[in-house]
């Protein structure tokens, strides 16, 4: 436990009495690099109608939408699932360790997120005279880019497995759907870094495809 002064909450030149003492968790920047923190502890909250196993530090998550699986056997970490909540335990770890409770943590969340309402990217193209043209394989797996900047080379991107590409209700206009918040994401950036104009001023040459909006299926609906 600490004992902090206000300055350090932004009230400057004053100081807490005895009794007005602040008694706070040990955050990692207020940690030095090599001192060890005895316990470090968050928590997840499981919300209903999603289930979250751990066995071995692989955590399993199970929702409406399908489930997730993820490996955190790399970290010496303590997962532990309860009724309505996933603790996460670090003992005596430095500030680097500590860092990554909050990281298993947020993976955890994204991934009831996920199973829950799904993630959603919305991509566009933009050209300056040669139109891109955007093509969706029938079940969603696969995407041709042609005409970009009057090449006849034809890209080809294939999706993840769990995830899918569909048309965005515009021609220039395209949106990869999935569970998993990584994959969706990756399959988002290839499609936009195999667009890139090479060796050329990319100030001038703005044509591409872009990712313009990023959430979850049900708020982009």
């Amino acid at each position: 436990m600490l004992f902090l002064k206000v300055r350090h909450l932004g009230c400057f030149n004053t100081h807490f009495s005895a009794r007005a003492r602040l008694t706070v968790l040990p955050k990692a920047w207020l940690v030095s690099p090599t001192m060890k923190v005895i316990k470090t502890t968050e928590s997840v909250k499981v919300p209903k109608g999603v289930k979250v196993t751990v066995r071995s530090r692989v955590v399993t998550v199970k929702g409406k939408r399908g489930t997730l699986r993820k490996d955190f056997r790399h970290l010496a970490l303590d997962i532990k699932a309860g009724t309505r909540a996933v603790h996460v335990t670090k003992y005596f770890g430095i500030r680097k360790e500590l860092a990554a409770v909050r990281t298993v943590c947020t993976h955890i969340e994204n991934m009831i997120k996920g199973v829950q309402y799904g993630y959603r990217y919305k991509l566009n193209s933009l050209h300056a005279h040669f139109p891109i043209n955007i093509i969706i394989g029938a079940d969603g797996s696969k995407v041709s880019i042609k005409n970009f900047l009057g090449e006849k080379t034809t890209r080809e991107i294939k999706m993840f497995p769990g995830i899918k590409a569909v048309s965005g209700g515009t021609q220039d206009t395209i949106q990869i759907e999935g569970n998993d918040v990584e994959l969706v994401s990756k399959a988002a950036a290839l499609i936009q870094q195999s667009c890139q104009a090479r060796h050329k001023d990319i100030r001038k040459f703005l044509d591409g495809v872009y990712v313009s909006h990023k959430g979850t299926i049900e708020e982009m609906a």
